[in-house]
């Protein structure tokens, strides 16, 4: 079952998921999927509006749109996704930030957005998805020493066990820093969160896990078109009349 934040959830006319390896385009989401933008993610810090279901707006990994029928989502397997909305519901996006996208400033650019249509963060909430958490996601030193020179945050934050990352936590700050008014964390680790009921196997597909598989066994599988997407949408009226009373608080 695709995990739901708490804060996206009560706001009106708008639907959000994050997927996983069984359903990687979140269920109450698939019915939209013809209107993604046909864009590609390069961990970089390009943010861009789109306006047109199926526009190709080429190399971003953000997204923002104020047009209803428009679903948004980034591609994920150990980056963080992050999903972003104005609390009355009127604009929409979503950022793909793996550790290149939080040094070089991407949620920081998608505040400036924001500001450059004359909107403020202080209106908007974020929710951050599944990714690589601090129990599993280990880097170099030289990694964590560089994000402790280039980021205002504390020590514990940005790496709570020796040469551990904590992506979510450093994004979550560094949202509250810009001005969001609310943050939530979904706080789901790609690398070791296990799927729902008894049968023993992982929730999340995650680049590094495979990676480490595919060094034991060259002939494990890559996971090449199975990357989570986390999105949401704004809905028409119409379709916001036939969604009324679905429960989209399911975890």
């Amino acid at each position: 079952m695709n995990a739901y934040s708490s804060l996206l959830s009560p706001i009106p006319r708008v639907v959000h998921g994050f997927g996983d390896k069984a359903s990687l385009m979140p269920e109450r989401l698939q019915s939209w999927q013809m209107t993604l933008p046909d864009k590609k993610q390069v961990h970089g810090t390009a943010i861009g509006w789109v306006r047109r279901p199926g526009e190709a707006p080429g190399e971003l990994d953000g997204v923002i749109t104020d047009v209803p029928g428009i679903l948004l989502t980034v591609l994920t397997a150990d980056c963080l996704p992050v999903l972003f909305c104005r609390r009355d519901g009127r604009r929409i996006g979503a950022v793909h930030a793996g550790w290149r996208g939080l040094l070089a400033g991407i949620l920081g650019q998608f505040a400036a957005t924001l500001d450059a249509v004359g909107d403020k963060p202080s209106q908007w909430v974020a929710a951050i998805g599944p990714a690589a958490g601090p129990c599993c996601y280990e880097v170099s030193q030289a990694l964590v020493d560089e994000f402790r020179q280039q980021l205002p945050l504390s020590a514990a934050v940005i790496a709570p066990r020796p040469r551990h990352l904590d992506l979510a936590a450093i994004a979550r700050l560094q949202l509250l820093t810009l001005g969001f008014v609310a943050v939530d964390t979904i706080g789901h680790c790609t690398l070791c969160c296990p799927a729902p009921g008894p049968a023993e196997c992982l929730r999340y597909t995650s680049f590094r896990r495979n990676s480490q598989q595919r060094e034991r066994d060259p002939a494990h599988p890559s996971i090449s078109g199975r990357n989570q997407h986390s999105g949401l949408i704004m809905l028409p009226d119409d379709a916001a009349e036939c969604n009324a009373g679905v429960d989209v608080m399911g975890k």
